[in-house]
């Protein structure tokens, strides 16, 4: 592809043409693979003019940016240009002066997976691929199982035992054939791999197939543009393999490399205080990744090995990133707390973000000056089950007007 220079380690660095399928084959599956641009070629076309006078708000309009060589296999289903919301209330409450809000629950099955999976299903029309599958926790599952519905495309979900009702639900309706794993997402992942091996199907999953980060780094694109190119100096996001933090990072310093900004924020990571094996690395300084199992409310960031390990910590390292855990009891708490400032209501992964904004702001890690951007990734009806464990159920009362008088103790 003219647009596309070669594909590159994150671990190791060598580079590779298109022929390569997946992972680097020197490291395996810990290298995952860049998709590096001819950014002078590019340039010619993605301008703040295009920009501006392209009406398609959409992933699609970034497409001298995407990996695809046509947009034959682009999905009906509207997928990007979430709403960013300036979040007054909250600004007041944290004594904050710029806040704002990036809701990817309002993508079509609820989550900011779709954009990777957009752009899965329409690599693998390019690549004239029958069967797609995947390995998630829940919302890239769900996610893929409705953008294959849409594209009438066969698929096989690998999910862990413990996966949310609502998120199985959503496969099942979707009609996807959903392979139960008895064991956590890290034995569906590998069932997964073993699975492609097998039978050759198509790897839609973000941290081995190279190009779906691709379709997570148009969040960046649309921040910076919502902002009016303005870039903010922080961005918080919840992290479990690494593929949305370095997507995104991906998308800012692909836009400064372009020459559409000209600084970069820096890129806080807030993982699950028994989920966190990104952070701990990054703090410790190193590379490798030691598996302690997981154990989190939030399942979307549930993970014991990072698969895109090696990209989250370049994207910390790069950005002079923060990392901040927190606890399931925080992260329940910060569903409520954002739902009930903001009106958006997020799922324990999509809200972790928030809970470490919180922290943040306690330990003084932020100044009431700094323009701070939120990403909540997912919508709290995908899990109903942690959200009854964050509110206390109301009481029933008889249907007349003493009862009543008594229950509100009016």
């Amino acid at each position: 592809m003219k647009k596309i220079e070669y594909l590159q380690c994150s671990k190791c660095g060598n580079t590779y043409s298109e022929t390569v399928m997946y992972h680097c084959p020197e490291c395996g599956t810990e290298g995952t693979l860049d998709v590096v641009f001819d950014y002078n070629f590019v340039k010619k076309e993605l301008t703040k003019a295009y920009l501006k006078n392209n009406n398609d708000k959409s992933i699609w309009r970034y497409f001298p940016l995407l990996p695809l060589e046509t947009l034959h296999g682009r999905s009906p289903l509207h997928i990007g240009f979430s709403p960013l919301y300036k979040v007054e209330r909250l600004e007041k409450k944290l004594k904050l002066k710029n806040i704002f809000l990036k809701d990817e629950g309002r993508n079509p099955t609820a989550s900011l997976k779709d954009r990777a999976s957009a752009i899965g299903i329409a690599k693998a029309w390019e690549l004239k691929k029958t069967i797609i599958c995947a390995a998630s926790t829940g919302n890239a599952a769900s996610s893929l199982s409705g953008f294959a519905a849409c594209a009438g495309l066969e698929n096989y979900i690998f999910v862990p035992k413990a996966i949310p009702a609502g998120k199985l639900a959503q496969l099942l309706v979707f009609g996807s054939k959903v392979i139960l794993v008895d064991g956590d997402y890290d034995t569906a992942f590998d069932f997964c791999l073993e699975a492609v091996e097998h039978f050759g199907w198509y790897n839609r999953s973000c941290a081995i197939n190279p190009y779906l980060v691709d379709g997570k780094k148009t969040v960046a694109f649309e921040i910076l543009e919502q902002l009016d190119f303005k870039v903010p100096d922080k961005v918080i996001m919840a992290v479990g393999d690494g593929c949305s933090i370095s997507g995104a990072w991906k998308g800012f310093k692909e836009f400064y490399q372009l020459g559409l900004i000209d600084k970069l924020p820096v890129m806080v990571s807030v993982q699950a205080e028994n989920s966190n094996p990104i952070n701990r690395t990054y703090r410790k300084g190193g590379t490798e990744f030691d598996y302690i199992k997981p154990e989190t409310i939030a399942d979307s960031i549930s993970v014991g090995i990072p698969r895109n390990g090696y990209k989250a910590l370049r994207a910390l390292n790069e950005s002079q990133g923060i990392a901040i855990d927190v606890s399931d009891k925080e992260i329940l708490e910060a569903m409520t707390y954002l739902a009930r400032l903001t009106g958006v209501f997020g799922e324990p992964a999509g809200v972790t973000g928030f809970a470490g904004l919180l922290k943040l702001v306690s330990n003084k890690q932020i100044s009431s000056d700094e323009t701070v951007v939120l990403i909540v990734s997912g919508n709290g009806l995908k899990d109903i089950k942690s959200a009854e464990m964050a509110v206390t159920k109301p009481e029933l009362v008889k249907p007349n007007l003493k009862s009543l008088i008594e229950y509100l103790n009016i």
